[in-house]
């Protein structure tokens, strides 16, 4: 392998691919040995310990959800269309990919107590990163008095979205996006505005990858 940081990003790479299709984190550094080919000495040089392994996945997911949320910006001029998008591409995502669901784990401040404090401001940092602009997104929508809407609409996006894949829904299935995004816009506070028709969903699900990576 090549730099330092070439390898830690090869290694959580690495640990996305073993965790697809589970429904807890049940990877340890120890397991990457012989799905990475690379020592287990320098695995446990790249994660002290099993907490930095856990955090270093969720960074990573939380950076490419960052980086998504700038393509579907320059996507998608309507900030309500824009957030909806983007919770549309996280849930495929899940679905489709089989990518495990970081939120059945984090945040978790017992485990970021456990890492390394490099990887706990790393994590800082990219969390603050994503829901800054998350939070954003919500003030242009619009906010409405009386409830923290952000807040609803986090713990409703984590419970669908393990609820979903726990059930293993269809992950092309437009009808579920449908659903999915009424009651986004209904905790936003919105119910006045209408949402896409059916045909706008299924023109996001035919523009989002459709084969499900293996295992």
């Amino acid at each position: 392998m090549g730099s330092w940081q070439q390898r830690g990003e090869y290694l959580v790479e690495v640990s996305q691919r073993c965790l697809k299709g589970h429904k807890t984190f049940d990877l340890c550094r120890s397991h990457l040995v012989k799905a990475s080919q690379i020592s287990k000495g320098t695995i446990y040089n790249h994660f002290p310990t099993e907490a930095d392994l856990m955090v270093a996945v969720a960074i990573n997911d939380l950076n490419r959800w960052s980086a998504q949320a700038e393509l579907d910006k320059q996507d998608y001029q309507d900030p309500l269309i824009q957030f909806l998008a983007h919770q549309c591409w996280r849930l495929h995502d899940t679905l489709v990919n089989k990518t495990f669901v970081i939120e059945r784990v984090m945040p978790n401040s017992e485990v970021l107590s456990q890492a390394s404090e490099v990887y706990q401001l790393a994590y800082q940092q990219s969390y603050d990163a994503y829901f800054v602009w998350f939070n954003e997104m919500i003030a242009r929508i619009g906010k409405v008095e009386g409830f923290n809407r952000g807040e609803l609409v986090i713990n409703y996006l984590r419970g669908a979205i393990i609820n979903t894949d726990d059930a293993d829904k269809d992950g092309n299935d437009v009808q579920l996006y449908y659903q999915y995004c009424y009651a986004i816009v209904q905790l936003l506070g919105h119910s006045d505005k209408r949402l896409p028709g059916i045909a706008k969903f299924q023109e996001w699900l035919n523009n989002m990858p459709q084969q499900q990576c293996a295992a």
